[in-house]
């Protein structure tokens, strides 16, 4: 009876591992099969526990970056695997990382599609949500379904224009050391020059910006708490490949001991300053910024979940505002023309008067200079989206758990869209708008599209135009001969040797 029952169990569990296999093995099978049916293909996996990572590793080189002809699309250095297959398999193709599908999306017609989708069916990747935790926790970067509908309904008036355009003052404020420590380092005297790494000093100015935003009277405390923020997000992507999750990111390394070290530093402050705000808002003295905002809600924000978004809007509003900032500064450099245009039209509006809102918004000029940085170096690389459930997007059939992934630099450098010149920097083209700068304006994206589309972007073109502003009516830049161009990623894009120039006072 004994031997029969073990019989019973034994070929219980070999049924059970068989159909678990053989679920394992065909699962991904299927998936191919159901997009082959739609003319999809892609690299064949040569594994199915790796996908088509050990390719993206081999095919991952060292590329020397130059922009004597134009300002290419940084992904064929960066990613350049995607570049690659994309010339092989087409316009859309799939492929693994690791037994994870992955489309990859350049077709416009389906961009469109998949930007007018509102269903919470689709959303951030959540392989990115265990991969980033420590970055973006729960919070609304990451989050999904009615769990991000509820914190964007609470978070989005907080970046509406209205509330902006009081900001004015902080960031001119923010902005004035920077010009202050620059005239120091040039130094008195008519036609002297200094060589000064920017990109140092536009991260401080952002930083100092969404911190005043985020904590206000408390932004001396944020800056700190933003400062180990940088260092957490510098120790997370020190990974060259994006799409790698840490197979071992159980095991109690060093690293790991280091960052849950960081992490738990950080929360422990934020929760500080997140304790005292609340004594406030029960004395009815609060502070008017993004902290009290949530704190003060009717909805219940969990303390963890006031933690995340703090640690949401920094990442939101620090490195791709003051990466943003640092290319500018370098197409500038390099068009000495339209350097010395768009300084002229900041001059004829402001004067010798401090720079207001009103001001801000009759730099046409100026703003056509930001949106063509935006679009030869959007700071994000990707717009990454995940399937819930088998759902249909335009006429394609798209399974269950499939990411979609959009190459932002590619859409933007695509000829048949630009035209001939969209290597070139020529801020003309939004002459008349972002829906008049190409023939299919949708696949401008430097903010991501759809209903995910980032809600800081009133922030980030405000905050840029306040410090390009200023920097232009006080300095005139050239690019130092040791500036090396190369695009690198890391998290956002920014210069990998970072963004030296030779600064002069203007008269």
């Amino acid at each position: 009876m004994a031997s029969l029952l073990f019989s019973l169990v034994l070929g219980f569990c070999t049924m059970v591992i068989y159909i678990l296999m053989a679920a394992w093995y065909f699962t991904p099978l299927k998936i191919q099969e159901i997009f082959k049916r739609q003319g999809i293909y892609g690299p064949p996996p040569p594994s199915l526990f790796s996908g088509n990572l050990s390719e993206m590793k081999r095919m991952k080189t060292v590329h020397e970056s130059s922009f004597e002809d134009g300002f290419h699309d940084y992904t064929e250095d960066i990613f350049p695997y995607f570049d690659q297959w994309r010339k092989a398999y087409g316009v859309t193709f799939l492929c693994w990382m690791q037994r994870r599908p992955a489309l990859y999306v350049t077709d416009p017609s389906l961009i469109r599609e998949i930007s007018l989708c509102v269903s919470l069916d689709i959303g951030k990747p959540t392989y990115l949500q265990k991969g980033q935790e420590p970055l973006f926790g729960q919070g609304i970067i990451k989050s999904n379904g009615p769990h991000w509908a509820r914190q964007r309904k609470l978070i989005s008036p907080e970046f509406f224009m209205d509330k902006v355009k009081g900001m004015v003052g902080i960031m001119v404020q923010a902005a004035e050391p920077i010009v202050s420590a620059w005239e120091g380092i040039i130094g008195e005297g008519e036609g002297r020059t200094g060589v000064i790494a920017v990109d140092e000093y536009l991260r401080s100015y952002s930083a100092d910006v969404i911190s005043r935003h985020c904590f206000g009277n408390d932004y001396g405390r944020g800056k700190e708490i933003y400062g180990k923020f940088k260092e957490l997000s510098i120790k997370m992507t020190k990974s060259k490949l994006i799409f790698e999750l840490p197979y071992l990111r159980f095991f109690p390394t060093k690293q790991k001991r280091e960052l849950r070290a960081l992490v738990q530093g950080i929360n422990s402050q934020i929760l500080q300053v997140v304790k005292e705000r609340k004594d406030e808002t029960n004395n009815a003295a609060p502070h008017r910024d993004f902290l009290q905002h949530i704190v003060g809600s009717k909805m219940e924000f969990t303390e963890e979940l006031i933690v995340d978004n703090c640690k949401n809007i920094y990442f939101a509003g620090f490195d791709t505002t003051a990466a943003t900032a640092t290319w500018c500064m370098m197409l500038l450099a390099a068009h000495p023309d339209w350097q010395s245009r768009t300084r002229a039209e900041v001059m004829d509006v402001c004067g010798t008067r401090p720079l207001d809102f009103d001001m801000l918004t009759k730099m046409k000029t100026l703003t056509m200079v930001i949106q063509e940085t935006l679009r030869l170096f959007p700071p994000a690389s990707l717009v990454a989206r995940e399937t819930f459930r088998d759902i249909k997007i335009g006429t394609l059939h798209v399974p269950k758990n499939v990411n979609m992934w959009i190459p932002i630099s590619t859409m933007h450098h695509d000829k048949s869209i630009w035209g001939p010149d969209a290597d070139k920097f020529n801020p003309n083209r939004f002459a008349n708008g972002i829906s008049g700068s190409c023939k299919k304006p949708y696949v401008f994206m430097p903010f991501g599209i759809g209903a995910r589309t980032c809600l800081g972007q009133n922030l980030a073109m405000v905050e840029l135009k306040v410090i390009l502003g200023l920097i232009l009516s006080k300095f005139s830049f050239a690019l130092a001969p040791e500036y090396q161009h190369s695009p690198a990623f890391r998290i956002v894009v920014e210069p990998e040797f970072g963004m030296p120039l030779i600064m002069k006072k203007v008269a």
